[in-house]
């Protein structure tokens, strides 16, 4: 018998709860996982609170991520004692995931664990660092280097945003950060941020060209937010699109790629090929500052995720959560 958080369908939507399984309830796969951390991303919050339609299957167990210890595998890959983690590739929404005490997952979405992380702190990063990785690795790809000029974070209070302005102030860039919590500033500028400016600035529709001011832009926010800041891009800056927190819409013109060469880079965590996994946790193993990351997290036990899934999206968490299981 293991625990684990349950969402089920019900007449009017569905309900999490905490619930024992045995284990033959769990999917086929290779390799048997014994959790010992999961982290509470906006994804998951929405899948425990019927929020948004993040489930395709019931009953699931949510959780898009998770570090552990294998248990049992029938792949040359992996053996039992090995510390690994995973993200991604559909789990908590269509696979069951990591809120849960054993998991059973295919091999090749695995990865070892960073020698230099331990399972709470890999956590403690997450989807959400790894996502924060890819933007930076993005802006690097094309061009965006310190020297440019400056970068904008949105959503900074969140979980990409925090390990984000930690990772470009690791790397030398200047960092504006963007929130709706202006009462965070000192805890904002603690992670690295230069400057804090009010989410209201981009929240509501805006001029299809605005003054030039950002050589790159990392956000997860989406919606206007995401149209305000193409909007103000200089010549040949670079947005790397990966959340919607804000909205899933794009209210935006084709006036800032066509006239100042802008780029939009969408960033998909989900489905990565191993190479891009495996250099995005080396790098956040060896570039991130721990206890800056400490200072933005907080850990909860597994029967406190449902709680802290309402909270999250009421806005009343910032940084990451981790879930010990």
């Amino acid at each position: 018998m293991f625990r684990a958080i349950v969402v089920e369908k019900t007449e009017t939507g569905s309900a999490a709860r905490l619930a024992e399984l045995d284990e033959t309830a769990l999917p086929e796969g290779d390799v048997t996982v014994r959790v010992s951390h999961s982290t509470l991303n906006y994804k998951d919050a929405l899948a425990i609170t019927g929020r948004g339609p993040v489930v395709r299957s019931f009953p699931m167990i949510p959780g898009i991520d998770f570090a552990g210890t294998v248990e049992t595998s029938s792949s040359p890959r992996f053996k039992p004692g090995d510390a690994v983690l995973l993200n991604g590739f559909g789990l908590g929404e269509a696979r069951f995931g990591g809120l849960s005490e054993l998991a059973r997952v295919e091999a090749d979405w695995l990865i070892p664990l960073p020698e230099a992380l331990r399972p709470a702190r890999a956590m403690a990063l997450g989807t959400a660092g790894y996502t924060a990785m890819l933007c930076v690795m993005a802006l690097e790809a094309h061009g965006v280097t310190p020297d440019k000029g400056e970068i904008v974070v949105t959503g900074a209070n969140g979980g990409v945003g925090g390990v984000a302005i930690q990772i470009l102030h690791h790397l030398g860039y200047r960092v504006t950060a963007s929130t709706g919590r202006p009462q965070e500033t000192d805890y904002l500028k603690s992670l690295g941020a230069d400057e804090i400016i009010e989410r209201a600035e981009f929240s509501s529709p805006g001029k299809p060209l605005q003054k030039a001011r950002w050589a790159g832009a990392i956000d997860s926010v989406g919606s206007h937010t995401l149209a305000n800041v193409c909007a103000a891009m200089k010549d040949d800056g670079v947005v790397t699109a990966c959340g919607l927190a804000g909205g899933m819409d794009f209210p935006a013109t084709v006036a800032p790629f066509i006239l100042r060469g802008v780029t939009l880079v969408g960033i998909n965590s989900v489905y990565r090929p191993l190479k891009d996994r495996k250099t995005a946790w080396h790098r956040l193993a060896n570039e991130i500052d721990l206890e800056k990351l400490d200072l933005m997290t907080r850990t909860i036990p597994l029967a406190d995720t449902i709680q802290a899934s309402h909270d999250l999206l009421d806005g009343k968490v910032r940084g990451r959560v981790v879930v010990e299981i």
